[in-house]
């Protein structure tokens, strides 16, 4: 029997239970595949298609580790698998896949949450998230300075995972559980108010995506992390600034006008939290060009040793202009072009890119 019993078995206690995501379903091969786990992600886009609330990730890539390319070329391919077999509900399964470089093994944050290996048997770990707060406090001080914004910044984020500290100590103590770590993450939602891009706008940017976007983005997410450090007792997980094109109204907007592109938003993963996050692209995208993606955005995160990841939603049946309706947390978004020039013969060599020099640190 195939590892999809699990992701039933998960999906039931999901349901039964009354949460939203149940994470996990994952693999992490940045140094080789066993048997179970070439088991597992070959049977992944059948799970996620046959459930409502389980996600899977894939960790291809560490900066210790170097990037797994054959895992880069079969990650391609069961995106577009996923989608493939959703396509008659906007491709769902696809957004529910996340492919990781330097995966955290106590990211609470779905789809890409997992009980990582080095993890106790039951712990607490929170995700606290406040973009509206972030820019309401930025609104009311229209003269500040760049450097006294990143003071603002500081301040709020300290507020904010200070809150989610209590709670998560709280709730660990009436559990009885270990309480582990606050992801001090800025994460938007499609709600109107809880955008990580107007808070960009809100610095002085006309709008997201334009010249100036990655600097902004550069001091948020660095203000979030000094602030938000000195607020608890253990930070962990991602820990920055979220851009999910399609779970964020204000990326929305600027991918539809065509201010925000791939590029860019390549170019901001840099600087930021996690990767290229929930962007929908051209159906017939072939599996060769997600893998060469997939592949860009892990040698950003293996050489800046931080977390990347790729979570893109091939939209079956549709091209550029058009737009996916996923409801929810997960929002909508219009289908983005992508560079179409193939990277096949690449992908297709297989093997390993090496580990940079700076990870030979003992």
């Amino acid at each position: 029997m195939t590892p999809v019993k699990y992701a039933l078995a998960l999906e039931k206690a999901a349901q039964t239970i009354g949460v939203n995501f149940i994470g996990g379903y994952s693999a992490l091969v940045q140094k080789g595949f066993a048997a179970g786990d070439l088991e597992l992600i070959n049977s992944i886009p059948r799970a996620l298609a046959e459930t409502e609330h389980i996600c899977s990730s894939v960790n291809i890539g560490s900066t210790k580790a170097g990037i797994n390319m054959n895992a880069v070329k079969i990650m391609g391919q069961k995106v577009k698998e996923a989608a493939e077999l959703t396509k008659d509900n906007d491709c769902i399964a696809a957004g529910k896949l996340v492919v990781f470089c330097n995966a955290p093994e106590d990211n609470p944050f779905m789809a890409g949450a997992f009980h990582g290996v080095s993890e106790p048997d039951c712990v607490i770990n929170v995700g606290v998230s406040g973009p509206g707060v972030v820019r309401s406090a930025i609104s009311k001080h229209p003269d500040y300075s760049v450097n006294e914004i990143a003071e603002l910044i500081k301040k709020t984020a300290f507020k904010i995972t200070r809150m989610g500290q209590l709670v998560g100590v709280e709730a660990s103590r009436r559990l009885g559980v270990d309480f582990g770590i606050v992801d001090l993450s800025l994460a938007p939602t499609p709600a109107v108010g809880d955008s990580v891009a107007h808070i960009l706008e809100e610095i002085g940017l006309e709008q997201c995506g334009g010249a100036g976007t990655t600097a902004c983005l550069a001091m948020l997410n660095d203000a979030v992390k000094k602030g938000g450090v000195m607020a608890s007792s253990s930070v962990g997980g991602l820990s920055g600034a979220f851009i999910p094109v399609s779970e964020d109204a204000g990326m929305i907007d600027a991918a539809r006008s065509g201010a925000l592109t791939i590029e860019k938003l390549e170019a901001m993963t840099a600087v930021c939290s996690v990767g290229l996050d929930m962007i929908v692209i051209p159906g017939d995208t072939s599996a060769e060009v997600i893998s060469g993606i997939i592949a860009d955005e892990a040698a950003i995160g293996m050489v800046n040793c931080k977390t990347t990841a790729v979570r893109v939603i091939p939209a079956i049946g549709k091209n550029i202009g058009d737009e996916l309706e996923f409801g929810g947390l997960l929002g909508s978004g219009p289908v983005m072009k992508v560079n179409t020039k193939s990277p096949a013969q690449f992908i297709n060599r297989g093997g390993k890119i090496p580990a940079p020099m700076h990870s030979l640190k003992n």
